[in-house]
């Protein structure tokens, strides 16, 4: 218990109208209570006089402050040209907090949590990522499985109607395996939907860059097998030797390797990696796949881009074939669709962030992939079921 000694000639100077005296026991007093304020407020005095000053006198004891306490979720801060027992209270900033009464400074919260509205904790931030359950995730996914069970009835019709003249004409083989690739390319997006793992972020970039390489070139193959087949016909030509599917399959093979070993240099290079980018958005976590390198990507993108940049100029040049080789002139069509979306889709990827990139190349794949899809098979589907008596070989 802390006490005040003071001697007194009597008790009756205490309780006397003597101003100084009272004002030097409530420095006493001042001082005890803010240096210790478990202190009783009371004096010991030598002439055995216990007098309690509040009690006697009904004065308040002085603060040694001259403002209320900062409340948790604010810090102090010094006013200016004042004493440091006066202070502002701050409030502190977004992704800082406090949990004390009077708190100096402000705690920063990990990157990986924000601050609740009252400032007082931190909380962990949301996880987000292009999900199934998401309305964009799953606009992509229904379309994604509705062009693979399109491509699939495709695939049944071309099996089904296999010794008709117009799938013979176009090289039974590449269609079935350009088909097949199609709806594999298809199915690859999914792999950029949902969340992301190590796994998927190695396995999609390889995926779509392989199977997509497998359609460009047997494109490319079909238009070449046209060219050949259109100039074989003439007298004395050479080229009869190359007639049939075996230089086609050469072709993709070649053109698959070639995109295979890319891959393989990429993953054992610069192998893409999870990532959480915690400052795209202030309250969530962005999950993401890291490309690793953003060379090997475009050179992927490129890569494919060379084989259907060849099979447009190949097919624009044999366009102008008689009617019975007319598929040059859908491959013409479908690649300047091809070239446009991926041309278009340079400039949007790279402007785009998180779960906005990640559905700029999931809808360039559909689409070119679409495109693929509906300007080559579309007319020989039409004139099976609607114009029969073309699909003869007298016609």
């Amino acid at each position: 218990m802390g006490t005040a000694n003071l001697k007194l000639v009597g008790e009756e100077d205490l309780l006397s109208n003597n101003e100084d005296y009272r004002k030097a026991m409530w420095v006493l007093l001042y001082l005890g209570t803010n240096t210790h304020p478990d202190m009783v407020m009371s004096c010991q005095f030598h002439a055995d006089v216990q007098v309690n000053l509040i009690k006697e006198t009904g004065m308040q004891i002085p603060l040694s402050q001259c403002n209320e306490p900062c409340a948790p979720g604010y810090r102090k801060a010094k006013i200016e040209g004042k004493p440091s027992c006066c202070y502002d209270c701050v409030r502190c900033a977004d992704g800082e907090m406090s949990n004390t009464t009077d708190a100096a400074n402000c705690v920063r919260c990990s990157e990986y949590q924000k601050s609740n509205t009252g400032r007082t904790e931190c909380l962990l931030k949301a996880v987000n990522f292009l999900s199934y359950t998401d309305t964009m995730g799953a606009s992509l996914t229904s379309v994604a499985f509705i062009l693979f069970i399109t491509a699939s009835v495709v695939l049944r019709i071309f099996v089904k109607y296999w010794d008709t003249p117009i799938v013979k004409g176009n090289n039974q083989n590449l269609s079935c395996l350009l088909l097949i690739s199609l709806m594999l390319c298809f199915l690859c997006t999914l792999l950029f939907i949902g969340r992301p793992t190590q796994i998927c972020c190695l396995l999609r970039q390889v995926t779509f860059g392989i199977v997509f390489t497998i359609s460009v070139s047997s494109v490319l193959a079909k238009t070449l097998t046209v060219i050949i087949a259109f100039n074989a016909s003439k007298p004395g030509s050479k080229l009869k030797k190359y007639v049939g599917t075996q230089l086609s399959i050469v072709l993709v093979i070649i053109c698959t390797l070639g995109s295979s070993i890319i891959s393989a240099v990429w993953m054992t290079s610069h192998p893409p990696f999870l990532e959480a980018d915690t400052f795209l958005e202030k309250d969530t976590i962005i999950l993401m796949c890291n490309e690793g390198s953003v060379i090997f990507f475009f050179c992927t993108i490129g890569y494919m881009g060379a084989p259907a940049v060849l099979s447009f100029i190949a097919a624009f040049l044999a366009k102008d074939f008689p009617d019975r080789f007319n598929e040059a002139k859908n491959i013409t069509f479908s690649m300047l669709v091809f070239c446009s979306v991926w041309v278009t889709f340079v400039p949007a990827y790279l402007s785009s962030k998180g779960r906005k990139m990640v559905a700029v190349e999931i809808f360039a794949i559909l689409s070119s992939s679409a495109g693929l899809l509906g300007c080559i098979f579309a007319p020989k589907c039409y004139i099976i079921f609607l114009h029969p008596e073309l699909n003869t070989r007298t016609f």
